[in-house]
């Protein structure tokens, strides 16, 4: 069996993305899988990493804000978009798939309506109560679609082949050893805070996160903290520790992306970051406390909603961007360290929430799409 995967734009399509090829080759073993996206955007470099052949196809989102640079990019995107069929015809005709599966992004669009119309076997999954217009779009002609929540499935506007799934998890994200996993970092007894504003990086998160590790190096404090800027704050998180007056050393490792989340998720204690559906995904099936901030520019909020859900459980405080400063951030983090035995009891009121057997449920529909009901895992 070959599966092609289109999926690209930003690690929340990618991961999921991964964690379902590894599903199918831990059943199917035999089956050969393919993915499909840009070689700009990140998934060029995941998918690389994982080992799985890539074929690129150029697809852009329309820029609504139409200044000079924008108008450029939107020409550049109505080219991609009138190629971008034609291109899909061809990767079909060079990977032959049997199964063509859409996790969102762009690059989803144009490969699998292209694989419908050729009468391939074709699936989407959704990670948001919000689904992305490429989902919307795709949802009446593809065969099976996951969703994560239930307040997706009247949205993408087929509820009779509608599957609610969950989230799936990478299987590392199970697999790590916490002792294990804070060991390598030489944590021993801090407090590990592990941060975060997603691939491309937050302006905001890494504003109030400057003002923490400012805050944390003032005195000597018992955290290791592991920060990843996103591509577009590399310089100004330099240019921050310059101004705030704070250093990069054993007590705080910087990074651009963060290559190894399985690990550090084990070793956290506490995690600040976005309140993307994945990230939460991947939060409660660890079972991690955390201050999450979501992003204000997805539709209809749904990152406060998601987030909402773990603040209520108890295993989350949410704030909102718009109240959000260095001395709310300290002041948050300074309240959790002060009671002891707090982030542990949040950890394991977000592991409650957990849906550990999201990629069982995917593999059992796909396998049931493509009459392999009586394959079994090796």
């Amino acid at each position: 069996m070959r599966v092609l995967i289109a999926a690209g734009g930003t690690a929340g399509h990618i991961n999921p993305a991964l964690a379902i090829a590894g599903a199918i080759k831990q059943h199917c073993p035999e089956a050969e899988i393919h993915f499909a996206g840009r070689k700009a955007g990140m998934e060029f470099k995941l998918v690389g990493q994982a080992g799985y052949p890539f074929h690129h196809i150029e697809v852009n989102g329309i820029q609504r804000s139409l200044t000079p640079k924008n108008i450029l990019r939107n020409i550049e995107a109505v080219w991609h978009l009138a190629l971008s069929g034609p291109r899909a015809k061809a990767m079909m005709r060079q990977v032959q798939p049997d199964l063509v599966i859409g996790c969102g992004g762009y690059v989803s669009g144009p490969v699998v309506r292209c694989a419908a119309k050729m009468g391939i076997k074709t699936a989407i999954h959704e990670q948001n109560a919000f689904p992305g217009v490429t989902n919307k779009l795709l949802a009446k002609d593809v065969d099976v679609i996951f969703a994560a929540v239930p307040a997706a499935v009247e949205k993408l506007g087929a509820p009779g082949k509608t599957t609610v799934v969950g989230n799936p998890v990478r299987p590392e994200i199970f697999a790590q050893d916490r002792a294990a996993a804070r060991a390598k970092l030489k944590a021993g007894d801090r407090t590990v805070i592990l941060s975060f504003g997603g691939s491309l990086g937050a302006r905001r998160i890494n504003e109030v996160v400057a003002d923490l590790a400012a805050w944390e190096q003032k005195q000597p404090r018992n955290i290791l903290h592991l920060h990843a800027t996103g591509s577009r704050g590399v310089e100004l998180f330099k240019n921050l520790a310059k101004e705030k007056g704070f250093s990069y050393n054993e007590n705080l490792v910087v990074s651009e992306y963060i290559n190894n989340m399985p690990e550090l998720l084990a070793a956290a204690d506490l995690v600040i970051s976005r309140a993307g559906a994945l990230t939460l995904a991947e939060l409660e099936a660890v079972g991690r406390a955390a201050i999450l901030i979501p992003s204000p520019n997805v539709a209809e909020n749904h990152q406060y909603y998601n987030a909402l859900e773990l603040q209520k459980a108890g295993a989350a405080l949410v704030v909102e961007e718009k109240d959000l400063n260095g001395e709310k951030l300290i002041a948050m983090v300074e309240e959790l360290l002060a009671q002891p035995g707090r982030l542990a009891q949040m950890g394991r009121n977000a592991q409650s929430l957990a849906e550990p057997h999201s990629l069982d449920k995917i593999w059992a529909k796909l396998a049931q799409l493509m009459g392999l009901e009586n394959t079994t895992a090796n």
